[in-house]
């Protein structure tokens, strides 16, 4: 597995901080974040089967992901005083990750609190769901041009982005152009979505007993404001920041307010 350090410039770093990105991302996609939090050390591995590291031989899923972070732990020699953070899909492996170890405190940012194929997006999941299985089984050269195709990618950007501002919407479609093709091959594509789409951060959240961050976006459409609160009040202890006018892209569109975020939380806790 590829492993990204982002090392604090100070001699002394705040902390250090285990991030893990979200779905058909790399390490690339909390750049934002990390960047807005010199004084911490960042560690940022990509998934296996995504950007620069290889795909497991056992199935990718939640289970799957969260057992090689904590072979990864273990080799770095990471203790407890170490920060959990993790975007979306990331949220579920981190939720998995701190039952079986312990850290020093969780941040989430985009939980998934809604089952999808519950809720309002159902449709929407169940059909990416069946486009993933679907190029999975097609003659390779055909399913690979689908699944890497900039219409495909600028489609997803242009429904996940709520900002109206042309630059950030610009930004956005860069970055998962840029990023969003790095996958191993479509048997891991189609493993991880339907591990994104199978579990809520709240099948973990009473077994964790650290201080939680939740950092979530009012136009979430895998998490509203009423199934994130339910999500904080399953936990022992947990807090949550909304941000307005933003979905589930906040590492993208609302980068300085999520940073700002998960700052005042590490301080409080290390005060």
């Amino acid at each position: 597995m590829k492993v990204f350090s982002y090392p604090s410039p100070s001699a002394t770093p705040a902390g250090v901080i285990l991030a893990v990105h979200g779905f058909r991302g790399d390490h690339h996609g909390l750049d934002r974040i990390t960047g807005l939090l010199p004084e911490y050390t960042v560690i940022v591995p990509d998934l296996p089967g995504f950007g620069s590291s290889t795909a497991m031989k056992r199935e990718h899923d939640v289970q799957g992901y969260a057992t090689v972070l904590d072979l990864l732990c273990r080799e770095l020699d990471l203790g407890n005083h170490v920060i959990l953070l993790g975007h979306s899909f990331g949220s579920l492996v981190a939720a998995k990750l701190a039952t079986l170890r312990e850290f020093a405190a969780l941040v989430l940012l985009n939980p998934i609190s809604e089952p999808p194929l519950e809720s309002s997006q159902w449709l929407a999941a169940s059909g990416a769901g069946l486009f993933y299985s679907v190029c999975a089984r097609m003659p390779s050269r055909i399913g690979e041009r689908i699944l890497r195709s900039q219409l495909i990618t600028d489609a997803m950007s242009a429904f996940m982005t709520k900002s109206r501002d042309p630059l950030v919407r610009r930004y956005v479609r860069d970055q998962h152009r840029a990023y969003f093709s790095g996958f191993s091959n479509r048997q891991t594509l189609s493993e991880a979505y339907r591990a994104s789409i199978s579990h809520t951060v709240q099948q973990w959240a009473p077994e964790i007993a650290e201080p939680v961050l939740m950092v979530g976006g009012e136009k979430d459409e895998m998490g509203s404001p009423a199934t994130q609160e339910q999500l904080r009040a399953s936990f022992p202890d947990a807090e949550l920041v909304m941000l307005p006018e933003v979905g589930h892209l906040i590492h993208y569109e609302k980068a300085g307010e999520t940073a700002a975020a998960v700052r005042c939380f590490l301080q409080r806790l290390r005060s």
